[in-house]
């Protein structure tokens, strides 16, 4: 999938089709990765509704029709993440998944490192919580 001047990043991953196999795939890798527990955690135990409302941003994130904005308003992203602690931690557990699905997905190489940017800066604007300290003993005793 290529992207031109005069195409979205919607039509460029393959409009409604191509949205949907992203998301499918996401959730699929973030269900069965042992290392995204984490966010996992931070789901319902089915993922359909969350399947159906990232489908619904992402059509009018990636440049296709504003669903998500039709059927609810404003994303408010920062916002409605702040009842779960994000740190770095899970940021990396998020893009880890989102970076996965692209890979597999977009053949575009500046297609993928555009999405791969701009899901980071999404991903990061998410934290809310400092990174955990790391518990480091530097005295020389045994």
């Amino acid at each position: 999938m290529t992207q031109t001047l005069n195409t979205s990043q919607y039509d460029a991953i393959g409009g409604e089709k191509g949205v949907l196999k992203l998301v499918d795939r996401f959730y699929d890798l973030m269900d069965s990765d042992e290392e995204t527990v984490g966010i996992r955690a931070m789901h319902a135990k089915s993922l359909r509704v969350s399947r159906k409302k990232l489908f619904l941003f992402l059509s009018g994130w990636l440049g296709g029709p504003s669903l998500y904005i039709e059927k609810y308003g404003h994303p408010r992203l920062r916002q409605r993440h702040l009842p779960f602690k994000i740190t770095s931690s899970e940021r990396d557990q998020w893009l880890s998944c989102i970076n996965q699905a692209l890979e597999e997905q977009v053949t575009d190489a500046l297609l993928l490192h555009t999405l791969k940017s701009s899901f980071f800066n999404v991903a990061n604007h998410m934290r809310n919580a400092p990174d955990e300290p790391l518990n480091i003993n530097y005295s020389n005793k045994g």
